[in-house]
């Protein structure tokens, strides 16, 4: 069952762009990887040489041990969902997901397997055509999870998902990285990694920015700042200025503290009589850490809208 993605020195031009400077990562097995980067960033590119949908020009992209290309029947290695539009829009999703089987020489007992997993329901008979975006998805996961693969590659999973498809997903993600299966995941919604992945690859410009635990990332971006809420913000904001800290406020009666540490924190305000309700360690988002990453790697950056147009 165990299998890894191996990825070292991948190099990518498409004409005069640069798609891959030298991407390296390993996606291990038993936990779920998200890969996340601006967009140009390089990461659709990484996961279709990947699956030998595009050729590099250096490096090596290995599944268990093996490029793609040299697998046999590799539904049964590595599941992938890359476009949830890839399919016949008049043929029946069932149908859809039976020629996928055959292909691997897979019965329709694994078929039904799929779909329950993927919770299609009594939408499989319907044509494909007809789906919403999330039923697409969820189309597109069934048919990743045919060969019962150590190894799944999703690009965007959660797009078109409702509420509920969502909370789904993101346990039925962890639900596969329990298993023992080396789950790689691309997203721009970092509010879902967050309560999914357990590692992440940040990229940008082609190349390998951060490559670490997600709850690493976050701690790294929470950077020893505190939390402190009172009603004696202007007051509060010399007390604790005065003792070297630097403060930025964030709302009506909330400051973010960095350079002093909680306990002391609290001992100035007593030892000052100011009231305060809240002071904790501050935890930075997954979205907070990933915007400082990739701030000088974002190459497609829009301005500032412009107020309203004159008359």
């Amino acid at each position: 069952m165990e299998a890894t993605i191996e990825v070292s020195g991948l190099r990518k031009r498409f004409g005069p762009v640069l798609a891959l400077d030298g991407m390296s990562f390993t996606v291990t097995p038993g936990q779920v990887t998200g890969f996340v980067g601006p967009n140009g960033a390089g990461k659709s590119t990484t996961m279709r040489v990947i699956l030998g949908l595009d050729a590099a020009d250096q490096g090596t992209a290995l599944v268990g041990g093996q490029p793609y290309v040299s697998l046999r029947h590799p539904l049964s290695h590595v599941g992938a969902l890359l476009d949830a539009a890839a399919l016949q829009p008049s043929r029946s999703a069932r149908n859809h997901l039976l020629w996928l089987a055959h292909s691997q020489g897979l019965d329709a007992k694994r078929v039904d397997e799929v779909v329950e997993q993927a919770g299609l329901g009594s939408a499989i008979r319907r044509k494909a055509g007809g789906f919403s975006l999330g039923m697409r998805q969820r189309l597109g996961i069934a048919a990743a999870l045919l060969g019962d693969p150590p190894v799944l590659m999703m690009d965007e999973p959660f797009n078109g998902m409702d509420p509920e498809g969502i909370v789904w997903m993101r346990g039925f993600l962890r639900s596969l990285a329990a298993q023992g299966r080396a789950v790689l995941v691309s997203s721009h919604l970092m509010s879902e990694l967050q309560d999914s992945a357990d590692h992440l690859v940040v990229v940008g410009r082609g190349q390998v920015i951060a490559d670490t635990s997600v709850a690493e990332l976050i701690a790294a971006a929470s950077g020893g700042r505190v939390t402190v809420r009172t009603s004696a913000r202007t007051e509060a904001t010399t007390v604790l200025a005065h003792a070297g800290a630097t403060i930025a406020v964030t709302g009506q009666d909330t400051l973010i503290i960095s350079g002093l540490a909680a306990e002391k924190i609290v001992a100035l305000l007593g030892e000052s009589g100011l009231p305060f309700s809240e002071v904790s360690p501050h935890r930075a988002t997954l979205e907070e850490a990933y915007m400082d990453l990739t701030r000088d790697a974002v190459e497609f950056r829009a301005t500032a809208a412009a107020g309203r147009a004159a008359r």
